[in-house]
């Protein structure tokens, strides 16, 4: 029989981490906290990921949390790749998905589908210096993920890609990309397969970086791919195959976002309460008003609903279990509490929640987007109703 956790108190009196764990959310958070949240709003402002801040990620060993030590990797686990995530994203949600990407879709595609060969060539990089992104999403292709324009053609040793890719979180930092794209269209999705693309590859430009409403930090780019030729040894998985990396992929990688939202609604909610005991108001601070306790009360409750939530759909994949309906409940609440408890923490603050010299205004900005990548909240419903049905 399997010896059972011991399970400690965290900072809130919780119980869910053993002693390892807990020891590696603490120091992932004084990093968050010391290294992280001075270079926010400069990133924010910019557009533009600090460099100095991924070469510290990739140090830290944040980059790489799964890879086995072989390969250079920390032999981690995926629970605690969530933890890296949800603490990271309490400071700033930008570098949470840069990392998020990273490790939940990127190298779990490769440690899963890869070869031998594949990864000894790219696991190494990974973990030290490498970005990766996942191109997935089409103009036409975005919860209907498998109308695929992108199209390969087998030409002797090679395949020949075109096509674009939107939406592609890490692009303008990522040297190694996950490309789906159709060899025959005829076939549907089981004609779908699944390329590791170098950014070097002939063929392959980035276009667009789009200016967007939040985690303006994170780049989210076109990708371009004209006669893209990538070697044969490149088809990740089996051909034909590529729609089942894509999907299983990205039940995981729902995960992580549920994970980047609860760390935004945290902090969120750890500015507001910090706020409301300093801010005074006819003689008293109004943290001391019950509609003010009334309403920080209720978002501590989504909160810790969906940390629970997150937490719970982490260990079922540690353990090897069933996540499908897990993780989509866990993205479609993540994202919904964290949307909720942004906006309150504006309110809160008042009229000081509402310009970018306070923090709640960008995290309110950066909360709406869990509601729409790795599946919008509709598409998680819909998969939701068909698993509990």
């Amino acid at each position: 029989m399997a010896s059972i956790p011991h399970y400690v108190s965290g900072t809130a009196g919780r119980k869910y981490l053993t002693e390892d764990e807990t020891l590696f959310r603490d120091s992932v958070r004084q990093f968050a906290r010391e290294t992280i949240s001075p270079l926010v709003r400069e990133m924010d402002e910019h557009q533009k990921m600090d460099v100095s801040l991924i070469r510290q990620l990739f140090e830290l060993g944040l980059m790489g949390m799964e890879i086995p030590e072989a390969y250079g990797g920390s032999s981690g686990t995926f629970f605690e790749v969530i933890l890296a995530v949800e603490e990271i994203s309490a400071v700033d949600p930008s570098v949470g998905v840069l990392v998020d990407v990273q490790n939940t879709l990127v190298i779990n595609a490769l440690l899963r589908w890869g070869t031998d060969e594949q990864k000894q060539r790219y696991l190494p990089r990974m973990a030290k210096e490498w970005v990766g992104a996942y191109a997935l999403s089409e103009a036409a292709s975005g919860s209907d993920a498998f109308a695929l324009q992108a199209r390969a053609e087998k030409k002797d040793d090679q395949y020949v890609l075109n096509g674009q890719k939107l939406w592609i979180t890490n692009g303008k930092e990522a040297e190694l990309f996950i490309v789906f794209a159709t060899v025959d269209p005829a076939a549907g999705y089981k004609g779908i397969h699944a390329f590791l693309v170098e950014k070097s590859f002939p063929g392959f430009t980035l276009g667009k970086k789009e200016d967007k409403l939040g985690i303006r930090a994170s780049s989210t780019c076109e990708v371009v791919l004209e006669d893209c030729k990538v070697p044969a040894t490149n088809l990740l998985g089996e051909a034909g195959k590529g729609y089942k990396i894509a999907i299983e992929t990205l039940n995981e990688g729902r995960i992580g976002i549920g994970a980047q939202m609860l760390g935004l609604a945290q902090g969120a909610w750890n500015h507001a309460a910090r706020y409301a005991k300093e801010r005074k108001q006819f003689g008293k601070p109004i943290a001391d008003f019950q509609a003010i306790q009334f309403q920080l009360a209720e978002l501590a409750v989504d909160i810790e609903a969906a940390r629970l939530m997150v937490y719970n759909a982490a260990r079922l994949k540690d353990a090897k279990l069933d996540f499908l309906k897990e993780a989509a409940m866990t993205k479609y609440f993540a994202s919904q509490v964290a949307e909720r408890v942004a906006s309150q923490a504006v309110e809160v603050f008042g009229g000081y929640g509402f310009v970018k010299d306070y923090p709640v205004e960008k995290l309110f900005r950066d909360s709406k987007i869990g509601k729409i990548y790795e599946g919008t909240s509709n598409m998680q419903l819909a998969t939701i109703a068909k698993m509990v049905m």
